[in-house]
């Protein structure tokens, strides 16, 4: 070891040079399985991350339904969604669906995985504790390769704005493209154990696995019953949310940030947008935004070509953290 450089340093040299954005496509090295319940169905799951060639973006494949009778693949992308009720659920045309796709679409993204088959035998990927940090720590076991194609970026050319009379959610284009996308979002909740909470994130030293990917999802038991009813949260407790009622966190260990929960509504975001399918460079503002107006953003910013522009990620002008919505430190 050099003088005067400790362990940690090492390690925060190592992180560094994971964190240059890649220019080629990526996928695992190898697959890896996992098995828990659906957040919302409660069906037990077995699923299983597999490597991709280049050019197979991420895209998911139900074991469980006759692939003589129905179409078992679909594909992660932004315009397959079907259901925002308190996850993102894609579909293909024959019906096929999985839901909560976001908090496993966030660490892909974050871990700079283009190209994976991810096989399930359920219709809704394992809730696992509700956040992110287990499907980081499955990507880390796996491993991640580069391929021999070049990787695409979506850059944001003009102001594009989605809103209702509850929220907004805006993208924005960036000067420095080193920027990458930068998330400002803000929640705002009628107790006072969350009240108004904002925070700020951009791309920057790759630390998304220890600001945001360990946010769990949270919900309130006022709303369990009108939720189980609609067959929402089947599968949902302590071990997998943070639940609040009233004024008090259920939860014996409390909260694993002060601002957990707009932590995870960052952490959601960042799985929604995930599905334009590339990376994106621009900035994100928004206010009490959710699935639905998530969607809606990127479908109001593809809906116009003069938007964007999609690039090769090695024709930009500086290089970027990997992790392309790595939160800043504190």
């Amino acid at each position: 070891m050099l003088d005067g450089m400790t362990d940690v340093g090492v390690r925060d040299i190592n992180t560094a040079r994971r964190d240059l954005r890649p220019v080629m496509q990526r996928s695992l090295k190898r697959a890896i399985p996992c098995v828990d319940k659906g957040l919302h169905s409660g069906v037990p799951v077995t699923m299983t991350l597999r490597p991709a060639p280049a050019g197979h973006g991420v895209v998911f494949k139900r074991t469980d339904v006759d692939a003589d009778q129905v179409n078992p693949f679909v594909d992660a992308k932004f315009d397959a969604i079907s259901d925002t009720r308190l996850c993102s659920t894609v579909s293909n045309a024959d019906g096929v669906s999985v839901a909560t796709i976001e908090h496993l679409m966030a660490a892909l993204y974050a871990t700079g995985v283009d190209n994976v088959l991810i096989e399930l035998d359920g219709p809704e990927t394992p809730v696992m504790d509700g956040s992110s940090e287990p499907f980081v720590f499955l990507i880390d076991c796996a491993g991640t390769v580069d391929l021999n194609a070049p990787r695409k970026v979506v850059r944001v050319l003009k102001d594009v704005r989605v809103e209702t009379e509850a929220g907004f959610a805006a993208l924005s284009p960036v000067d420095e493209l080193e920027d990458g996308l930068s998330i400002d979002l803000t929640i705002d909740f009628p107790c006072d154990v969350i009240g108004r909470q904002s925070k700020s994130v951009r791309v920057a030293e790759g630390r998304f696995a220890r600001e945001i990917a360990k946010a769990r999802t949270f919900g309130f038991m006022h709303e369990v019953d009108a939720m189980r009813k609609a067959g929402l949260a089947l599968g949902g407790g302590l071990d997998n949310a943070v639940v609040i009622d009233g004024e008090t966190i259920l939860n014996e260990d409390g909260l694993r940030y002060r601002d957990e929960f707009v932590r995870h509504k960052i952490l959601d975001c960042i799985g929604d947008l995930a599905l334009c399918g590339a990376e994106l460079v621009g900035a994100v503002r928004a206010e009490r935004t959710g699935h639905a107006l998530n969607n809606a953003l990127l479908h109001a910013l593809f809906s116009d070509p003069s938007n964007y522009e999609i690039v090769d990620a090695a024709t930009l002008e500086a290089p970027m953290p990997q992790g392309r919505f790595l939160a800043a430190a504190e």
